[in-house]
C-alpha cells in the first residue's frame, strides 16, 4: 500500500550508545528536548548546562571554557532591567549581582568540564548561522538580551567559519577526552524572523558544514533531526501553533529514530521496561488505601528492585514505600 509520505530510515551507528555512557547536549531547543528524554530514560545526561544557544560560534565558545575550565571574561557581563547577564549565554542564566552570577558561571563551567573529561558522547545541535556582532568588540554574542540593536552587527556565517571554530573547539576536547564522540544535529526549528527565504539559506549553511565536518572525522556523525522534521513528517500538525516548533509528538517520532540509530540492545530493552514504570509512578488513584491499590504499589516496586543493578531508583523506590499501607 502507498504510504503517500517518504520515510527516512536514519540506520544503525557502527559505535552505540549504552545505559552507563555519559553524553552531554548543547545548543537550541532540540538538544534540550533530546537531553530531557535522556534525563527521564536514567542515562547519565548533561542536558545543555549554558541554556538555549543557536549559533555555532557561541555553542563552541561555551564548550571553550568548559574544556579548559577558564573564567568567562569581565567585559562580556551586562545589567539590564537590575538582572546581571552575560553575552555568552542564555538569559536564564543570570543573577541579581554579578558576584552570584560570576560564581553560577565557574560552578556550571567546571562541573561541564569535570563532565566532559569521561563522557562519551557529544550531541550538538546548531539553530541558525545568523549572528549578531557588538559594535564594540566585534565578537559574536550567543544573546543580545534584548539591548538596542545600534549595539550589534547581524551578519551571515560561512561554512568555512563554522567549520573553524569546530575545529578548534574539537582540538582541545580530544585533548582533554579522546575516546569521546560528537554527533551533530541541524535544530528542526523554523527562525522565520529572519524571513523564510533566509532561514533556508542559514540551514543550509549549517547543514553543509556538518556534512563537511563528518567527512572529515571519523568519530564525528551526523542525525538527520532537522531532514526528519521536514521531509518525513512534513506535515503543519507536527508544528505548535506558532508554526516553528515541533511538537511534542513530532519530537517523540524524532526521538525513536534517534534512539533505534544509536542505542544498543539493552539500552532499547531498559527504555521499554522504564516506560512502564513511569507510567505506573506518574499513576494517581482513586483510592490509594485500595488492596487492589496496594496490590499495584508492590508489584511496581518488585520491577524496580530488578532494575537496581542497572540504575539508581532509591528516590523511586522511597517514594513508592511510603504509599504502601
Amino acid at each position: 500500500m502507498n504510504p503517500f509520505r517518504t520515510t527516512l530510515n536514519a540506520g544503525v551507528s557502527t559505535h552505540t550508545i549504552s545505559l552507563s555512557d555519559r553524553i552531554a547536549t548543547l545548543g537550541s531547543c532540540f538538544a534540550d528536548a533530546i537531553g530531557s528524554r535522556m534525563s527521564r530514560s536514567k542515562m547519565q545526561t548533561l542536558a545543555n548546562p549554558f541554556g538555549v544557544l543557536y549559533n555555532p560560534v557561541s555553542m563552541h565558545r561555551a564548550l571553550r571554557y568548559s574544556i579548559f575550565n577558564e573564567t568567562v571574561p569581565d567585559h562580556t557581563f551586562l545589567t539590564h532591567h537590575d538582572v546581571f547577564l552575560n553575552y555568552d549565554f542564555h538569559s536564564e542564566i543570570s543573577a541579581l549581582s554579578k558576584t552570584v552570577l560570576q560564581h553560577q558561571l565557574i560552578n556550571t563551567i567546571g562541573a561541564t568540564h569535570h563532565f566532559l573529561k569521561d563522557a562519551q558522547w557529544l550531541l550538538l545541535t546548531y539553530g541558525t548561522a545568523w549572528v549578531y556582532e557588538r559594535a564594540d568588540t566585534g565578537e559574536i554574542v550567543a544573546n543580545c538580551h534584548k539591548q538596542p540593536a545600534s549595539q550589534f552587527r547581524k551578519s551571515l556565517l560561512s561554512h568555512n567559519q563554522i567549520v573553524a571554530s569546530f575545529e578548534e573547539m574539537y582540538t582541545g576536547l580530544k585533548a582533554l577526552n579522546p575516546a569521546i564522540r560528537i554527533i551533530l544535529t541541524v535544530s528542526p526549528v523554523r527562525h522565520i524572523k529572519d524571513t523564510l527565504e533566509l532561514n533556508s539559506v542559514s540551514k543550509s549553511i549549517l547543514r553543509v558544514a556538518c556534512h563537511t565536518l563528518q567527512e572529515a572525522y571519523l568519530d564525528v556523525v551526523y542525525f538527520p533531526a532537522y531532514e526528519i522534521q521536514l521531509d518525513d513528517l512534513r506535515d503543519y500538525r507536527f508544528y505548535k501553533s506558532d508554526m516553528l516548533h515541533p511538537t511534542e509528538q513530532a519530537e517523540d517520532y524524532i526521538w525513536e529514530q534517534f534512539a533505534a540509530r544509536y542505542f544498543d540492545v539493552r539500552l532499547k530493552d531498559f527504555i521499554e521496561r522504564w516506560k512502564g514504570i513511569q507510567q505506573a509512578l506518574h499513576h494517581k488513584p482513586f483510592h490509594p488505601a485500595s488492596a487492589a491499590h496496594q496490590k499495584f504499589l508492590r508489584d511496581t516496586l518488585q520491577k524496580l528492585e530488578e532494575l537496581k543493578s542497572w540504575v539508581n531508583v532509591d528516590e523511586e523506590i522511597a517514594t513508592l514505600r511510603s504509599q504502601l499501607q
